[in-house]
């Protein structure tokens, strides 16, 4: 059968489109594991020049003491205090040299020439197993961290961000940024820190993945000669808190310069590892279609809806930049769309778009060193196995978003709106119960005696 030259390079074309839009399911790794209970997930790439090495802690800033947000933070950052030793990896080894701290781990991402892996898992034992955390070095180190933190322009996006955190969770660790913030950081001392690496900085706490140029006879020699001495904890610390109070249901009004205005709506979500996660994210993207519907005007501004999961439930999150006059309105609009996802499910069309979508972001974020994410999110979040992301999206129902919409929505829905505080005001009253952070509410007579400030908020 003869076809077209056209038609042949519109199939090729769409062939090439879906492998590169929907990323084919991982390789399953080569697994070991030390005597430590170090485990290890390698990839082996003979003849390639470069080495991607991974460390993956299983706990974060969720474990970050009460006062002292920004604790595991500042733990990182004492893993490579030493600027000489980024200069190696960047310079002398044209790779990088990393480390992020989220809620729920810790990540040592060390990217370098093949050829001197050896020198690279010295430089990660000399981390782990020697870390300084003498006075000296603590100091400089802590006060480096309240310096990034004071200098770092908070913009009023972050600051809604935080706002809306908090009134959620409250003292919940979710409700505090994983960063720090500089007066908790400030509280944080040398005795903390030591804590927080006898806990948590343990090899039966850990993963290591390597990809690259490396055998696996000789990586496994080699971690087992540097990385074998590393201690075992006898108990790994569940990440257990106890649950959140039951959040103010009043719109918070946050004081920040205008001349816009961010508000935010947020319900408790899903955790990582919940069955309904990816339905979650789906459902985010209907959401904000939903939204936009209602309020066309939100089309030409900064708009999101995002479910973040942790290893514990995590947020159901709108967000959106308008100005004083359309916010109550677009706060309003916001709660309807929420309300019908609840009550009409899904047309085809917009289910197929919002899938589109979510697996086009995913696509999009990818990056050659994240390729062990999926293996290593097995330990943090307690899969089974990893799963094929881009298949579990493509099943997702109009049936099962709507029962998730009502699993989240048909609960208390928080907001915050963060603008010039007496416009919003003046915009928000006889519409909207609301309170302003920092404001003593002043009831009548009849009413219950004067509230307390909004608290736990880090603008």
């Amino acid at each position: 059968m003869k076809y077209p030259a056209k038609s042949i390079i519109a199939m090729l074309c769409l062939v090439l489109l879906s492998t590169s839009v929907f990323p084919q399911t991982p390789i399953e790794p080569e697994r070991e594991q030390l005597l430590n209970g170090l485990r290890l997930l390698l990839w082996p790439k003979p003849g390639s020049p470069e080495v991607v090495l991974k460390l993956r802690i299983n706990s974060g800033a969720a474990f970050d003491l009460a006062g002292k947000s920004g604790q595991m933070a500042l733990l990182g950052d004492m893993l490579f205090p030493d600027p000489a030793t980024m200069d190696y990896f960047t310079d002398e080894m044209g790779g990088k040299l990393g480390v992020s701290v989220t809620y729920d781990s810790t990540t040592i991402t060390m990217v370098g020439k093949a050829s001197e892996f050896e020198q690279i898992v010295e430089v990660l034992r000399n981390a782990l197993l020697s870390t300084q955390l003498t006075p000296e070095v603590v100091t400089r180190v802590r006060d480096a961290r309240i310096k990034l933190l004071r200098d770092t322009s908070i913009a009023p996006a972050e600051v809604a961000d935080r706002a809306i955190a908090a009134r959620l969770y409250g003292d919940f660790p979710y409700g505090h940024p994983a960063s720090g913030s500089p007066e908790d950081v400030a509280r944080v001392d040398r005795a903390d820190l030591m804590l927080a690496r006898d806990r948590f900085l343990n090899s039966n706490n850990a993963t290591i993945a390597i990809i690259g140029g490396v055998t696996k006879q000789r990586a496994i020699k080699t971690l087992r000669q540097l990385l074998g001495p590393w201690r075992k904890s006898e108990q790994i610390v569940p990440t257990t808190f106890r649950q959140p109070n039951p959040p103010d249901t009043r719109t918070l009004i946050v004081n920040v310069p205008g001349p816009s205005v961010e508000i935010r709506l947020a319900a408790r979500g899903v955790s990582r590892s919940d069955t309904d996660y990816h339905t979650a994210m789906v459902l985010a993207k209907l959401a904000q279609h939903r939204w936009l519907a209602m309020s066309p005007e939100l089309s030409k501004q900064p708009i999101f809806v995002r479910s973040d999961a942790y290893v514990l439930p995590g947020a159901f999150v709108m967000g959106a930049t308008v100005n004083e006059l359309s916010a109550v309105d677009s706060l309003a609009n916001g709660r309807k769309a929420l309300d019908s996802l609840m009550s009409t499910a899904a047309t085809p069309e917009e289910l197929e778009r919002a899938r589109t979508e979510v697996i086009n972001e995913i696509s999009a974020t990818a990056k050659p060193d994240a390729m062990p994410d999926p293996w290593l999110d097995t330990d943090t979040y307690r899969f089974s196995a990893p799963q094929d992301q881009i298949a579990l999206l493509r099943s997702v129902t109009a049936a099962e978003v709507q029962r998730v919409a009502n699993r989240l929505f048909n609960k208390t829905i928080v907001s915050v709106v963060a603008g010039e505080s007496a416009a919003l005001k003046a915009a928000l009253q006889g519409r909207v119960q609301f309170e302003v952070l920092g404001e003593i509410t002043t009831p009548a007579p009849s009413q219950k005696p004067p509230t307390k400030p909004a608290s736990n908020i880090n603008p």
